[in-house]
Formats: structure tokens, sequence, C-alpha cells
């Protein structure tokens, strides 16, 4: 426990704590691991389960895993098919009530327990803000923004119900996650609500700040049409004419 535990009372636990699963995919990823598993240890909600998949890296990661393993729930090292299957396989694992991607490379930060300690709506995507390339925290988005943009996964915490009725499509290599926060937009059942704590230190280098997913980005104007509706696919549609989209 951090020092931060001081900031949750008893009667707050008792109240909203749930565990909360984290989960970090890794591939190669020994110069920043230690310090992203760092920052979940550091964190003081009281009931957080910390799943690694490794993608069989051959840089020294699973040394890494090994020297961990007393404080990582569970972890696992072999090939997979992509980031979404390594995220998938951990999901199969999670008995979490709350479900946060982190990055190998992004680190939590304080204000994370703060935000984990207000989830209480089993049907609420929440999120909140990231740190990233020095810019400042983008805080509550529109419904359009969420439509064209996306919300970085490592400001949101989902509901386990997400991947109850949800998975990822892995023919999209890099936008999943967007698709997949489409499909939440587009059930009704569902709601995203914003809380103001900016949670970690996100880094652009992953796979998605790296390359755009092509095939997402074909399949995008159907998704919009599909999970917000006409009046955002035509907005959408008439920006991206005009080159603005």
């Amino acid at each position: 426990m951090s020092e931060n535990t001081q900031n949750i009372t008893s009667k707050q636990v008792d109240a909203y704590a749930r565990r909360l699963t984290v989960i970090i995919v890794t591939y190669n990823a020994a110069a920043t691991l230690q310090k992203s598993l760092d920052s979940v240890y550091m964190q003081s909600y009281p009931d957080i389960e910390l799943i690694v998949i490794d993608g069989n890296s051959n840089d020294g990661t699973k040394d890494i895993l090994i020297a961990n393993n007393d404080k990582i729930t569970y972890w696992r090292s072999e090939p997979d098919n992509g980031i979404y299957d390594a995220m998938t396989k951990a999901l199969k694992q999670a008995k979490g009530d709350w479900i946060y991607f982190l990055g190998a490379d992004d680190d939590l930060l304080p204000d994370f327990s703060n935000m984990a300690m207000e989830l209480n709506e089993p049907n609420t995507i929440y999120y909140g803000s990231v740190l990233t390339r020095g810019l400042k925290p983008l805080g509550e988005v529109s419904d359009y923004y969420l439509a064209k943009h996306g919300i970085i996964q490592q400001s949101i915490i989902y509901p386990k119900i997400v991947f109850e009725k949800y998975s990822y499509n892995f023919k999209y290599r890099s936008s999943a996650d967007f698709a997949l926060n489409m499909q939440c937009f587009g059930d009704k059942s569902l709601k995203f609500v914003h809380l103001n704590h900016v949670i970690a230190n996100f880094s652009h280098d992953g796979v998605s700040g790296q390359s755009r997913d092509m095939v997402f980005e074909k399949d995008k104007p159907k998704l919009i049409l599909k999970n917000f509706g006409f009046k955002f696919w035509f907005r959408f549609m008439v920006r991206k004419m005009r080159g603005k989209s």
C-alpha cells in the first residue's frame, strides 16, 4: 500500500470497493515493464488483481515477470496473434468487477485509485483522462468526438458486463478497442460517464500510436452509422468529403 491509502476510508471501501483487474499485455517490453508494474503496486485501491500476458518475448521481459511473480496475480508467456488476442486471453483469467488495460510502456498515476473508488454503476463505462505528449488532459468528450476519434483506452475503466457481451474483432490490428467502444455506445443498456481524474501517463509509442488501421478506417463510416445513427454518420461523411474528418 502507498501513502495514498489514508485517502480511502473504511466506509468508502465498504460502500464501493469491488475487485478491479488491471491487464498488461507485453512483447519485448523489458525497458519499460518494471516501471509499469511498480505503478500498479503503488496504488491505494484495496482490491486490484494484476494479469500480464506476454507474447513470448526474447528481450528479458520474462525474467522481469519471474522476478515479480509474487506480486502478479496471473501471468503467461507464449506466442499470440497480436495485442487483442493477448488481451482476450487475459480477460478469460480476469475475476474483477471492473477491467482496465494498461500498456507495458504506460504507468498509472495516484489518481487512478481515486477514480476507482467512484465506480458504482455496473452498466457504466467510466473514463477519465491521461497525460500524453505533454498535452492538456482531454476531459469529457462529445458523442461526436467519441464517434470520430474514440477515447484512449488507458483512460477507460470497463464494467465486466462489457466483456460478457462483446469481444474484440481481431481483423482490426490496432483499433479493435475503438470498434468495441463504438459497439458499447450503440448498446442503450450501457452508458459512458466521464470522471474528472487524470489516471495514467500514456505513451503514444504503442501499436495504436504507430500505425493507422486501414481496415478499421474503411469500416469506420458503417460502424458510425450502425452505432451512432444517421445524423452523426452524415456529419462525418460531409466532413470527410471536405477533408476535415
